[in-house]
């Protein structure tokens, strides 16, 4: 059975991962809605669309060594619309940086909405 939440692990793995911006532009209109809202802290207003979210990862990458990659603590699991995925950034096989999670909502079978939480 195809993970239901694969939407949630390709926006991390592939997008998220890719130091390529045309490459992350194009996955993200296989799977984020062109209007999509990544809700980076509480609080703030949201980035939203494919653009403003390529500028903030490639603004995010240029901080971090190249070797950094986002790497699954487990599967992502899914509950009809939301998904929740949870995840460490850093060098594979070194201890991780950062470890958080992410909530998707899924909408037209695209994600709609992009919630981040630090852990």
């Amino acid at each position: 059975m195809k993970n239901r939440a694969q939407l949630l692990e390709d926006s991390l793995l592939v997008i998220w991962n890719d130091r390529n911006s045309q490459n992350r532009l194009q996955a993200m209109q296989r799977i984020y809605a062109s209007d999509i809202q990544f809700f980076e802290t509480d609080g703030d207003e949201p980035f939203v669309g494919h653009d403003a979210i390529n500028d903030v990862i490639g603004k995010l990458q240029s901080e971090w060594p190249v070797e950094f990659s986002f790497q699954l603590t487990e599967p992502a699991k899914a509950n009809n619309e939301i998904q929740l995925i949870s995840w460490t950034l850093g060098i594979p096989g070194q201890t991780p940086v950062a470890k958080g999670s992410d909530v998707a909502i899924i909408e037209n079978g695209k994600i709609k909405s992009l919630h981040l939480f630090l852990g």
